[in-house]
Formats: structure tokens, C-alpha cells, sequence
């Protein structure tokens, strides 16, 4: 019980610890906070542009949703046909793989002379930076699925299709919640990157603008939010995972 309370509590007592040295390393070394602002420097910015920080926050939020959800979508249906097939798997798989080595930054110039600049540029960014993830993890939970036990059900009289929905897929949820995991953060980096660029508001577009005068505190408290919501939504994704794939960590906790 001791041992399942400290695993809960150690990620507060890491921040709190971190917290504690970046603080006394500014205070100590007396680092201007226009070079580098201690923690109570961005909490004295946040607290003062908390309107400002939370009408960004909420348009960075809901289109990394919009675009973390056309992920979703995507990722799966590609990963349910890779995964199904093994031509499949062995025609698309390299394709996909060598579009993910893409920076998708890239793509950022180019999409805002499809869709301009606002929400759609960054939308597409997300989408492009996180539905690899999901799409690899479904596929490798389907395309890994034991020859023994699809024979056994073969011979039991299920057909492919029963194999892939009633077996391969609930198999294939313990990959997927932690493709989510991944995915949710790396679609707030899209996000963002994209607001740096292609955007007049969201938390990318603050940081640019912090930065240009000289608001570094400010400038990291659009950091901090961005951290705190892809910190959320992963833990959210967590709790829904241990609640529907129980079976997968029976005992992993176990103290």
C-alpha cells in the first residue's frame, strides 16, 4: 500500500523537487527573468494575463480536439487495413513510414495557401503529426495476432472477419490507448508550430508575440498550459484505458 502511494505521489514530489532547484537557481545566480524567468515569475504572468493565456488556451485546445479526432478516424480505419491484410501491410506500411519522416512544419506553408490563415492549417497539422501512432499500433495489434490461436478459432468455424472483430480488435485496445498517449501530445506540438506560424491567435501565436516584446514570462506560461493540457488529456486517456482494458494490467500494480 506504502509503495502504490509513493508511485501515485512521485510525479508531484519530481515537480515540486524541479520547481524548487529552477527557482533557487534564478533567485541565486540572480537571472534576469528576460532571459530565463523563474517559476514564480511565470506564475506572477500567468496570474496577470490569465484572460489573455485562457482564450488562447481554449482555441489551441479545441483544434488539436478537432484534429487529434480526423486522427482517430484515419489512424484506425489505416491501421484495421494494414494490420488485416498482410499485402497491405507489406504495400502501405513502408509508404506510411517514410511519410511520418516528413518535418510536418513543412507542410505548414503549404497548407495556408490551400486553406489561409486560422483554425484549418493548424487542424490539418495535428492530424498530420499524430494519426502515425495510432495507425502503426492498431496495425501491429492486428497483424501480430498469434497463427495458433487464429487456426484454433478457424478450425472452430470463425471466418476472418469474426477473427479480426471479436479477437484482433479487442486485442488491439491496449496498443491503441497507448497510441492516444502519444498521439494527444505530439497533435499539441502540431498545433502549435502551426499557430507560430499560420495563426492570429492560440497559444503558438502567444509565444510569438511574447517573445517579439520581450514577455518571457508570459512567453513560458503559454508553455506551462500547453504542457498542463497534453498532461490532462494523457491522464485522461490513462484512466479511460485501465477502466476498459483491465484485463491487460491485471497485477501490473500490484504492492
Amino acid at each position: 500500500m506504502k509503495q502504490r502511494r509513493l508511485e501515485q505521489a512521485s510525479p508531484w514530489i519530481l515537480l515540486v523537487f524541479t520547481l524548487l532547484v529552477w527557482q533557487m537557481l534564478c533567485t541565486g545566480f540572480k537571472v534576469s527573468a528576460f532571459i530565463f524567468p523563474s517559476p514564480a515569475d511565470i506564475a506572477a504572468a500567468l496570474v496577470e494575463h490569465s484572460a489573455l493565456v485562457a482564450g488562447h488556451a481554449w482555441r489551441t485546445f479545441w483544434v488539436t480536439m478537432a484534429g487529434f479526432g480526423l486522427s482517430i478516424v484515419v489512424g484506425v480505419l489505416l491501421g484495421f487495413l494494414i494490420g488485416s491484410s498482410r499485402v497491405a501491410y507489406t504495400a502501405v506500411y513502408p509508404l506510411m513510414t517514410a511519410f511520418n519522416a516528413l518535418p510536418k512544419a513543412a507542410f505548414v506553408p503549404i497548407l495556408v495557401v490551400w486553406f489561409g490563415i486560422g483554425a484549418g492549417p493548424a487542424i490539418l497539422t495535428a492530424f498530420l503529426i499524430s494519426f502515425f501512432p495510432i495507425m502503426v499500433n492498431i496495425a501491429t495489434g492486428l497483424a501480430t495476432l498469434e497463427p495458433e490461436l487464429e487456426d484454433v478459432l478457424r478450425v472452430l468455424g470463425a471466418r476472418r472477419w469474426d477473427v479480426l472483430m471479436k479477437v484482433g480488435l479487442p486485442r488491439s485496445l491496449p496498443y491503441f490507448y497507448g497510441s492516444l498517449k502519444v498521439a494527444i501530445t505530439l497533435a499539441f506540438v502540431g498545433t502549435t508550430v502551426s499557430e507560430m506560424t499560420a495563426a492570429n491567435e492560440g497559444i503558438g501565436y502567444l509565444l510569438i508575440s511574447a517573445g517579439s516584446s520581450m514577455q518571457m514570462g508570459l512567453a513560458f506560461a503559454g508553455l506551462v498550459v500547453v504542457g498542463a493540457m497534453a498532461m490532462l488529456m494523457y491522464e485522461f486517456f490513462s484512466v479511460v484505458e485501465k477502466r476498459t482494458t483491465g484485463w491487460a494490467h491485471r497485477g501490473s500494480h500490484n504492492g
